[in-house]
């Protein structure tokens, strides 16, 4: 009796293995027999869709004059875990109020550290920095990685 009970066990595991085999192989079968859809970068580039919510550089828009949002607070350089923004301030006074203001000097960027979380874009209060979806990034020089965005 115990010996028939060891062979059913038996069987029923052999039968559970054959299921799941099977189960996995018509998984794979189906992804054989589906239209492929790789892309042929970089000869597709014209037509090449890249999504918007797609992270690739910190960018700082300007306006027609070239200014730009930034007030300078340094939230932004806060709020990133790698230590990619750098931000050189200097303190200048107002002639109409006569009280000292941040004016920003330089907005550094390491592209090369950015681990693209989005803190900095979601910390910054006016919405002077975003993320682009120009995703070519490849450079052979890291120094060329470092950019100013205050431009």
């Amino acid at each position: 009796q115990v010996l028939v009970k060891l062979s059913l066990l038996w069987l029923h595991r052999i039968y559970c293995t054959l299921k799941s085999l099977l189960t996995g192989m018509s998984v794979t079968l189906k992804e054989f027999f589906t239209p492929k859809v790789t892309e042929q970068y970089p000869e597709n580039r014209k037509t090449l869709k890249i999504s918007e919510r797609h992270r690739a550089r910190l960018v700082m828009p300007h306006d027609e004059q070239g200014g730009n949002k930034c007030i300078a607070c340094g939230l932004c350089q806060n709020a990133c875990p790698n230590g990619s923004i750098s931000i050189t301030t200097k303190s200048v006074t107002d002639e109409e109020t006569g009280k000292s203001k941040k004016v920003l000097v330089e907005y550094s960027y390491d592209l090369g550290c950015c681990m693209f979380c989005q803190l900095c874009v979601n910390a910054c209060p006016k919405g002077a920095i975003e993320f682009s979806n120009d995703f070519e990034n490849a450079v052979f020089d890291r120094n060329k990685l470092i950019q100013k965005l205050n431009k």
